[in-house]
C-alpha cells in the first residue's frame, strides 16, 4: 500500500473562512467515494499552534503506485488541486507501508 500524505499552508492573509477555501476543501472531501483507487481518505485542519505547522491535511491510502497516479490524473483530483493554487502551497509525501 502507498500512502500519500499532504500538509498544505494558506497563502498569507487566506483564512479559513475563505470561500474559496471552503469550496476547496468540499472538492476534496467529496473526492471519497468518487475516485475507485481510494482505499482510506482523511482530512482535516490543524490543531496546533506551532509556527512551523501547516494549515491542513489530507491521508490517503492507495493499493500501490498505478492506482495513485491514476488518482492524481483523476479529473475531479485535478480540479481540486486547481482550486487549492490558488490560495495554498503543499508538500508531498509518499511510502510504502
Amino acid at each position: 500500500m502507498i500512502r500519500h500524505l499532504v500538509l498544505f499552508k494558506l497563502h498569507e492573509g487566506v483564512e479559513r473562512d475563505d470561500p474559496r477555501v471552503l469550496k476547496g476543501v468540499e472538492a476534496f472531501r467529496a473526492l471519497d467515494g468518487t475516485i475507485p483507487e481510494i482505499r482510506f481518505w482523511e482530512l482535516g485542519w490543524n490543531v496546533s499552534d506551532r509556527p512551523i505547522a501547516h494549515d491542513f491535511a489530507i491521508n490517503s491510502a492507495f493499493d500501490d503506485a498505478e492506482a495513485l497516479r491514476r488518482y492524481v490524473e483523476h479529473p475531479a483530483h485535478q480540479a481540486g488541486v486547481a482550486q487549492w493554487r490558488e490560495f495554498s502551497t503543499w508538500v508531498i509525501a509518499d511510502y510504502e507501508f
